[in-house]
């Protein structure tokens, strides 16, 4: 197939090059390192902690029994798999749509979009601002994703800003089509809602779409073995999908549909873009899952379970705030609820102004005498725990 967009891949001939490599701090280099820029970017993605606690993060279904049903690692490994097909079919630079693949999703809350719901809420309430898992997957490579360098001294993650840009921007829930980057190499931060702005690079808007392509076959699929959907919902699903595919239901036909779509549609006129009949079907097919699988009544009560989870953790160690004498409540927190106190006061402190070694060259993010910073920094906490880590907390919390 013709690779249609080679001349925008981000490439050395590119214009935008050296904007696109550019990192906040100069990073450590090694005389006989081969990687590239952005190759460099998805290994320091891959070996970083956030990116492992993805295994134990809900996708849709919590808490499968099944091996087989998707987790969040899974849906970032099978979103880079179909956005490097499709930016090797268009010429596009396949490591970079991988890095910001494999790491579009590290800010994303226990318990799936429930959980990012109710973060936001808390966010808004004490601190007067949004909380999003693309700014906080930002967040987290920029301030607290941390890697020994060779010396063993921990520093941040320090990503090009090609990469930095195509978290923020990834958006997976919009329904635009026509995908254009644009021009300028903005201030990330000055970002307020998911879906502002469209990526920097073509690969970013790559791997937004891909994004979309990846979770809406997958959650069918998930929904069929888990027994989610019933006789009546397959008739509906069957008739919609032999519609526009003319084959068997299963996530092989759909995902091979809509990247073949997407490939043949997508060009320097058209941007990155489906059919406007795939489009349809897209939109269709989203209204389907969340009719039957997204509102479906045992994800909606294991909802409010999460809820109450999040909301009595944050309480939990929000309570303890006071001031200069946070850290001294933290420490006293211990007695009763040692796991929950314990690896927080540690984590807090790695990324505070106080109690710092000679090791932790990261940046201190948090100023923790104060209350909306000290609020920042608990909401970051959860969002970066497993679901499994957030049951042990609570558990903790309300057994004696």
């Amino acid at each position: 197939m013709e690779k249609k967009l080679s001349r925008f891949a981000m490439t050395k001939q590119n214009e935008k090059w050296e904007a696109a490599i550019h990192r906040e701090k100069e990073i450590y280099e090694r005389p006989n390192d081969p990687r590239s820029p952005f190759l460099r970017d998805y290994t320091r993605i891959i070996h970083s902690s956030a990116f492992r606690r993805l295994k134990h993060k809900t996708q849709v279904f919590f808490s499968p029994q099944s091996d087989h049903i998707c987790t969040r690692i899974e849906h970032v490994l099978h979103v880079e798999s179909i956005a490097t097909t499709i930016a090797d079919s268009l010429g596009l630079n396949t490591q970079l749509v991988s890095a910001i693949a494999v790491g579009h999703d590290l800010g994303h809350s226990p318990f799936g979009h429930k959980g990012e719901r109710v973060l936001n809420d808390i966010s808004k309430t004490v601190r007067g601002e949004s909380f999003w898992h693309e700014k906080n997957s930002l967040f987290l490579v920029d301030s607290l994703g941390l890697l020994e360098d060779d010396q063993r001294r921990k520093q941040n993650l320090n990503l090009t800003y090609a990469v930095r840009d195509g978290l923020i921007s990834h958006c997976g829930e919009a329904t635009q089509n026509h995908l254009f980057p644009r021009d300028e190499a903005i201030d990330l931060y000055t970002l307020t809602r998911p879906g502002e702005r469209e990526a920097f690079t073509y690969e970013g808007c790559v791997v937004k779409m891909s994004d979309r392509i990846s979770y809406i076959g997958r959650d069918i699929e998930d929904a069929l073995a888990l027994g989610v959907l019933t006789p009546e919902n397959m008739d509906e699903l069957c008739g919609l999908v032999g519609e526009y595919c003319g084959d068997h239901i299963n996530n092989t036909v759909i995902i091979n549909h809509l990247i073949h779509d997407l490939c043949i549609n997508s060009d320097a006129e058209n941007g990155i873009c489906f059919s406007d009949r795939t489009n349809d079907f897209i939109r269709l097919l989203g209204e389907f899952n969340l009719k039957y699988i997204y509102r479906a009544p045992r994800v909606t009560r294991a909802e409010n379970f999460f809820e109450i989870m999040i909301r009595e953790i944050f309480d939990i160690l929000f309570g303890c705030f006071d001031g200069e004498n946070t850290l001294a409540r933290l420490n006293e927190l211990k007695q009763n609820y040692p796991k929950v106190a314990t690896y927080f006061y540690e984590w807090i402190c790695t990324y505070s102004t106080l109690l710092r070694d000679w090791r932790l060259q990261n940046d201190a993010v948090f100023d923790i005498s104060y209350e909306k910073d000290y609020a920042h920094a608990v909401i970051s906490y959860i969002a970066g725990m497993s679901d499994r880590y957030a049951i042990d907390c609570f558990n903790e919390i309300i057994s004696f």
